[in-house]
């Protein structure tokens, strides 16, 4: 029995964060996808049911700061912790769930709650680095941004919306810097290319030590400015290793405002789920 325990113990855990309140979207979690043969799912659900791909998991939780949302996640048979509503980000409220918790994986990972469209080999690849290093606080993944994509963030760019997050690292892949603009420069005559820029996915793996430096450090100034949460990381010195992993088939839009709706739909069909 005390074997099971340990095993248990050394295997990850996924948190997924859900908040009722959004500028954008207001009870996102809440909202109603539908997918191959019309089936009808909260957005929660199939964040859910995406996370239980992920293989060798010794369990899940959606950390959730409504009652509205732990509701529905007891009514499709999943487990809710409250948190504070306090929480400003995904890692704070990940950090508020293993409080509450006995025993602590020594992997955590924070599973995007508006994002069902996650492929589980890039979660895969995030825990696996951290398994590969002990001694690395925090990973997260890092995707080639190629062609069409990459004229897709300079379109936005120029035309002042964000249209992803970037990110750039050292050649031990340790992340240097996030952000919501393009990053680093390209000269136009290297576009066509792979080039360096990298699309930064907002799924984590932390240690619990670094959660816990990080509930007990204020927002830094760039956090707040980018308003990024990862770049506490940086700012108090957590390392951060950005997996690299080359980009999935097909769309992996998050549900960000309501108008993304009919894309996730659309590929949820395409993928017959």
């Amino acid at each position: 029995m005390a074997d099971s325990r340990q095993r248990e113990h050394q295997q990850p855990c996924i948190i997924i964060p859900a908040r009722y309140a959004s500028s954008r979207f207001p009870g996102k979690p809440l909202a109603r996808l539908k997918g191959a043969g019309g089936v009808e799912r909260s957005l929660i659900e199939w964040s859910w049911r995406a996370a239980r791909k992920v293989p060798d998991i010794s369990f899940m939780l959606v950390a959730t700061d409504n009652r509205r949302i732990a509701d529905e996640v007891e009514r499709f048979g999943g487990t809710a912790v409250m948190t504070p509503a306090e929480c400003a980000n995904g890692t704070e409220r990940c950090a508020a769930a293993i409080a509450s918790l006995a025993q602590v994986p020594e992997i955590i990972v924070n599973f995007q709650g508006d994002a069902p469209l996650t492929p589980q080999a890039i979660v895969s690849a995030v825990i696996a680095r951290m398994r590969d290093e002990p001694a690395l606080a925090v990973a997260t993944p890092a995707i080639p941004c190629r062609g069409e994509t990459y004229r897709h963030l300079m379109e936005d760019h120029a035309a002042g919306r964000v249209g992803g997050t970037t990110v750039v690292f050292n050649r031990l892949k340790q992340a240097l810097y996030f952000s919501k603009n393009v990053i680093p420069y390209v000269p136009p005559t290297e576009e066509g290319g792979v080039g360096p820029v990298h699309l930064h996915l907002g799924i984590y793996a932390y240690r619990p030590d670094a959660l816990a430096a990080y509930l007990e450090s204020p927002p830094s100034a760039l956090e707040l400015a980018e308003g990024l949460e990862q770049l506490r990381f940086l700012d108090i010195g957590v390392g951060v290793g950005a997996v690299v992993c080359e980009p999935p088939d097909g769309s992996m839009i998050e549900l960000n405002n309501p108008s993304d709706v009919p894309l996730i739909e659309g590929e949820l069909k395409r993928r017959d789920l």
